[in-house]
């Protein structure tokens, strides 16, 4: 198993950040558990790079190396929500942890709650190890609804030791648990191809079972990530072939039986599904396809190629 060093080892330079500017905002659409649209915020925040080195991340990329300079978060809110317009939600983004007292300083979150208080609800990410009393602590000074999402990632026994992500199966249900317990609405991230698997259909089934878990354990919302070569170890894992990325078939075929465990919302992440995909001519059509699926919560009818192009995992 690759520990920290190797993975930063292997990595190319990270971008030049302003700490005190997000350095990314934008507005969207998301529905919610009653399937009504809601406007949605989110804020890129820069601050201090997340503490657990997963082999597959390349969040860090756009992180500080020093701690978060206490008063840096509540500017960098100030200044996103002055470019974005009202919106039912705010998802703060952080590419780490919330609640690392390094990343997001403690004596900001009265602050930081008091700039939100328009909001309906509210989203961070969070690291299984670290749900702790500084949630629902954080929850009271918000005074509306809290959702957390952390990473489950994979629950096959041989991938799940081996991302570095110092989590088990029965941490996750633990924090979940907690979560759950003081009030707090949860979505997990779930890996499509993680690294350690490679065969095509296992890496769908096992995605598949990973959603399953979230919903035993109460997990209200799952977002199914392909995992993307780039930040430097992935390269070497798929040179190796010790990882394999997924086909946009993959993707499709893992939403659309995802949906159908009707259990809570589903999400399919379609950033840069470009490099998936192997056919310009229905590309942008099968991309339009799963953005609507998410923003339906169900399943509509696959496109059909003018290339035809198979369905290839």
């Amino acid at each position: 198993m690759p520990d920290s060093s190797d993975i930063i080892d292997l990595r190319p330079s990270k971008r030049d950040l302003d700490s005190w500017r997000p350095y990314n905002w934008l507005n969207e659409q998301e529905p919610d558990f009653e399937g009504n649209l809601k406007t949605v915020n989110t804020l890129f925040l820069t601050n201090k790079e997340c503490s657990f080195k997963c082999v597959m991340c390349d969040l860090w990329k756009d992180t500080l190396d020093s701690p978060t300079p206490e008063g840096a978060i509540p500017k960098q809110i100030r200044f996103g929500l002055e470019r974005l317009p009202e919106a039912d939600m705010i998802k703060l983004y952080n590419n780490g942890n919330f609640f690392d007292k390094k990343a997001i300083p403690p004596g900001d979150h009265t602050e930081i709650a008091r700039l939100l208080d328009s909001y309906q609800t509210v989203l961070v990410e969070n690291h299984p190890k670290l749900c702790n009393s500084s949630v629902p602590d954080f929850q009271q000074m918000l005074d509306v609804n809290l959702e957390v999402a952390i990473g489950l990632e994979s629950i096959h026994p041989d991938v799940l030791p081996n991302l570095n992500k110092q989590i088990t199966t029965d941490g996750f249900k633990k924090a979940t648990d907690f979560l759950i317990s003081n009030g707090i609405k949860t979505r997990a991230f779930i890996l499509l191809n993680p690294p350690f698997l490679t065969d095509p259909r296992e890496n769908i089934e096992w995605t598949l079972k990973a959603v399953e878990f979230a919903f035993d354990c109460g997990i209200d919302t799952c977002s199914v990530i392909p995992v993307r070569p780039g930040n430097g170890i992935m390269d070497q894992f798929l040179h190796d072939g010790i990882y394999v990325p997924p086909t946009l078939h993959a993707l499709e075929e893992t939403f659309d039986r995802a949906l159908k465990i009707n259990r809570g919302r589903v999400f399919a992440d379609t950033w840069d599904i470009e490099k998936f995909s192997d056919c310009n001519s229905c590309l942008a059509a099968r991309k339009d396809r799963l953005k609507q699926m998410n923003l339906k919560q169900r399943v509509l009818p696959r496109v059909e190629c003018s290339n035809g192009c198979e369905s290839v995992y």
